[in-house]
């Protein structure tokens, strides 16, 4: 059998295996995975394109109307592109379905089942990640004020050893600057992992938004270090395939007269081919990004309540029926259709019995 569970058995997972595994399925549904990550990206790509060019001639142009447009071109351009960020949010929703569903039955990975997914359940999935936009934004606002507030305490330890030993001050803001950094990100990820599984809550086990929030919550623990890996993981690669792509657009614009660090004088063509060089390394990374959420959803099932042992019973007996029971623990796979209404009672017979 070539299913996924006989080739990458469920275990829990550290790091390193999170990342290769989300590897693995990359390469093995490359093409497929960029189809379903494309449409989000293609959004954010160009809104940021029309961003870039409305900037740039805000800051050139001195007609009060031209000013104008651009100014309006720019909020809209940003407005998109925030969209497009909470559309792909809403599509790892659709995908971790598709993974499990792919766990559980063998069904095949395709960018038509997690749009259907998303689909069903459209508008939930919108105001969930509006929720979770809000809170990495807050969680971000939280991590910069870690990072100033060490930064200040380093400066004037700076001030203060600077007129006794200048090398030690040196060290002394080097180690600020290091620990600040690394402060910053333990802190935006140990509040930001707390909400990384609502979309990821709503389509696979059915949950509404503010209970896929509380589940959220209770599933993140102990992810930080593995959320932190993943992401930093995804963002060097992404950065890496944006420089791969960049140097020979540089070296080719520099031998047409065009200074590559001076992006005010850079003519229309440059700027454009500049900004869809992150757009099109961002849809062949995301996917990874997708996928590593996904499993790592997955991973906090299997470690916290046996999700692998029940996505085996399930596999072999069928998911167990909804009977109206409450549980902590959510479902293997939570169907999408619609319950069909439950019978009333029994209507009473026409006729009425003769007791006397």
């Amino acid at each position: 059998m070539s299913s996924f569970v006989s080739q990458l058995p469920l275990a829990p997972l550290g790091a390193g295996d999170l990342i290769d595994r989300a590897v693995r399925l990359y390469r093995r549904h490359l093409f497929v995975l960029i189809r379903t990550a494309a449409p989000p990206v293609i959004v954010v790509a160009g809104s940021g394109i029309l961003f870039s060019i409305a900037v740039r001639r805000v800051f050139v142009t001195f007609e009060s109307d031209d000013l104008l447009w651009y100014g309006l071109l720019t909020f809209l351009s940003l407005s998109v592109m925030l969209g497009g960020y909470l559309f792909m949010l809403v599509v790892m929703g659709g995908a971790t379905r598709t993974l499990v569903a792919h766990l559980l039955r063998n069904e095949p990975v395709t960018a038509r089942a997690t749009y259907s997914a998303v689909k069903a359940r459209f508008w939930g999935l919108v105001g969930a990640s509006l929720i979770v936009m809000t809170w990495i934004m807050a969680a971000s606002a939280a991590a910069f004020m870690a990072v100033y507030i060490v930064l200040i305490v380093f400066v004037i330890g700076t001030v203060l050893f600077a007129t006794v030993a200048p090398w030690l001050s040196t060290v002394i803001i080097l180690m600020g600057a290091l620990i600040s950094i690394v402060l910053g990100l333990w802190i935006f990820f140990l509040i930001a992992a707390r909400i990384a599984y609502v979309p990821q809550v709503m389509l696979v086990e059915g949950k509404g938004v503010f209970a896929a929030v509380g589940r959220s919550f209770a599933l993140a623990r102990g992810n930080v270090r593995r959320l932190m890996a993943m992401t930093l993981f995804t963002t060097f690669a992404t950065y890496s395939a944006l420089m791969i792509l960049a140097v020979p657009l540089g070296w080719y614009g520099y031998l047409h007269g065009i200074d590559p660090l001076n992006s005010a004088q850079w003519p229309a063509w440059y700027a454009i081919a500049y900004s869809v060089l992150g757009p099109l390394s961002s849809i062949v990374l995301t996917p990874v990004w997708m996928l590593g959420l996904s499993l790592l959803y997955v991973d906090e099932r299997v470690r916290h309540e046996g999700y692998d042992i029940e996505l085996m019973a399930a596999r072999q007996l069928g998911e167990v029926p909804d009977v109206n029971v409450l549980s902590p623990l959510g479902t293997a796979l939570h169907s999408l259709e619609p319950e069909p209404p439950r019978p009333g009672p029994p209507m009473a017979s026409g006729r009425v019995l003769n007791l006397s």
